[in-house]
């Protein structure tokens, strides 16, 4: 894959990296050999990125190109919007607040390069507003007005760089770049970062799993990265991303998929998948109009909640719209319990999800990808308790047991249904659960980002599992090389 710079002129540009080709922006733009280019990313360092201008254009025709590009169009739309900003601003107060408070000036510029600035104290910093904008030289303007807040950003010019920080930048543009080469003696044709949280308690794959994962990847010739959160801004070095942590939307881990989308990666979860798989109320929805089997429910609100009794009888199950691992889920044995567990939830939604309750002793589990089962698991419930997991404490968990069935030994209707289910969500990995109560079997939910831990999933297909997953990301990777022919 080339790498390109591109620039208004070249000239101007002091750094010379091994591996990349610097542009003119308007030799990008007008050059056949560039619009024939079959895949490439493509930095782009002009000085201007508002509508119409050079800038604009050269990431606006790079994705239509199929090429990677840094910044997308997104991100130079969002440099504009003050609103945006100050969201930014707030996501990163914390960090901010702690970073600038030996200041005593009540202005701040923070120049960063490629994520990073040449004093440490403020590194943090600059790697989060790098997540957050992922443009390769970008200057931060803060004001001080009680607190300290990002006021604005603009762009840094190649020509504008400080004599006594191009050494820096230097550094820093060949630390970037000289990640992203894949030389013919690379073993991996491609990259995957695999996006993980080692402090999480409830982690879809433990440690071993990883391993695995990273094993297949390797016989998938991908060379596969695990990263964490701090790592974000890295998302650009990578073909593909995969992400073993709990994704919610109002999460680092939706805009890692959105961001990581946006560049051109492969990506699962994707965020459409994540949307839908986050949200019971639109699960709900989906399920009653396909008529996907699943227990009574009732979209609630502040004004039919007094129905649900009525309605669903007791104990009936509520569930936030976006709870997960159980948590957010919550039985109501009588009215008052129920008022007291709703109003709690309109605290931070208008709506919520009430479902008649179905005992089982266990919850089936099948596992889709692509559209076809992976995995069959019962997962029973933990001792003296009506779900599979139960928490006594706020990092102890305890879980039932867990039982897994070669899928054409699984019973059929609760494969089958589990697969009509996952297709109207996507193509992505998905951990479908499902109840049998009384020979009726009924769909619970639709997990994004499915458990896969080493002795558990994986303990009938074992290496296979992991195998199947990481080809099927060699796959899509393969298919959008070949689209990108095609278009080209």
């Amino acid at each position: 894959m080339s790498t390109l710079i591109v620039v208004e002129n070249p000239k101007r540009w002091p750094i010379h990296v091994p591996g990349t080709e610097v542009v003119a922006a308007r030799e990008y733009l007008s050059t056949p050999r560039f619009s024939e280019m079959r895949r490439a990313k493509v930095f782009n360092l002009c000085r201007s990125y508002s509508y119409q201008t050079l800038g604009y254009y050269v990431s606006l025709l790079a994705v239509a190109r199929g090429h990677m590009a840094l910044p997308s169009v997104r991100v130079m739309s969002e440099l504009r919007h003050a609103a945006i900003l100050r969201v930014a601003s707030d996501d990163l107060d914390e960090l901010l607040q702690r970073s600038l408070a030996p200041l005593k000036s009540k202005r701040f510029d923070l120049s960063i390069y490629f994520g990073r600035n040449t004093a440490r104290q403020y590194d943090r910093l600059a790697q989060a507003l790098f997540e957050h904008f992922p443009v390769p030289l970008l200057r931060a303007e803060f004001v001080h007005e009680g607190r300290w807040r990002l006021l604005a950003l603009k762009l840094i010019a190649g020509n504008d760089i400080p004599e006594n920080h191009q050494a820096f930048v230097v550094e820093q543009a060949q630390r970037f770049f000289g990640r992203r080469r894949i030389s013919r003696r690379q073993p991996a044709r491609y990259k995957l970062a695999i996006l993980v949280d080692p402090e999480a308690i409830d982690a879809p794959s433990d440690e071993r799993a990883l391993r695995r994962f990273i094993r297949a990847a390797r016989k998938c010739d991908l060379a596969a990265t695990l990263i964490r959160r701090a790592d974000l801004s890295r998302i650009a070095e990578f073909d593909a991303l995969f992400i073993r942590e709990t994704t919610r939307v109002d999460h680092y881990t939706y805009e890692a998929a959105c961001r990581a989308e946006a560049q051109g990666l492969i990506v699962i979860d994707d965020p459409e998948s994540i949307v839908r798989c986050s949200n019971k109320v639109y699960q709900a929805e989906l399920f009653e109009r396909y008529q996907i089997p699943c227990p009574k429910t009732v979209v609630v609100h502040k004004d039919n909640m007094q129905e649900i009794g009525d309605l669903l009888g007791y104990p009936c199950v509520l569930k936030r719209p976006d709870s997960s691992f159980s948590a957010g889920v919550y039985r109501a044995q009588n009215e008052q319990e129920l008022v007291a567990h709703l109003t709690d939830m309109f605290t931070d939604s208008d709506l919520a999800i009430a479902q008649e309750f179905a005992k089982s002793d266990f919850d089936w589990r099948v596992g889709v990808l692509d559209g076809q089962p992976l995995y069959v698991c019962k997962y029973h419930m933990a001792r003296g308790h009506w779900q599979i997991q139960k928490a006594t404490g706020e990092k102890n968990r305890i879980y039932g047991k867990v039982e897994t069935f070669a899928v054409d030994e699984a019973p059929k209707e609760v494969v089958d249904t589990a697969v009509r289910a996952a297709k109207l969500i996507g193509s992505g990995l998905y951990g479908v659960d499902l109840k049998e109560v009384d020979g009726r079997i009924m769909v619970i939910e639709i997990n994004d980002n499915p458990n896969i831990d080493a002795g558990c999933e994986d303990k009938f297909l074992k290496e296979e599992l992991y195998m199947t997953i990481m080809r099927s990301i060699r796959q899509r990777l393969d298919s959008d090389v070949h689209e990108q022919a095609g278009n080209g």
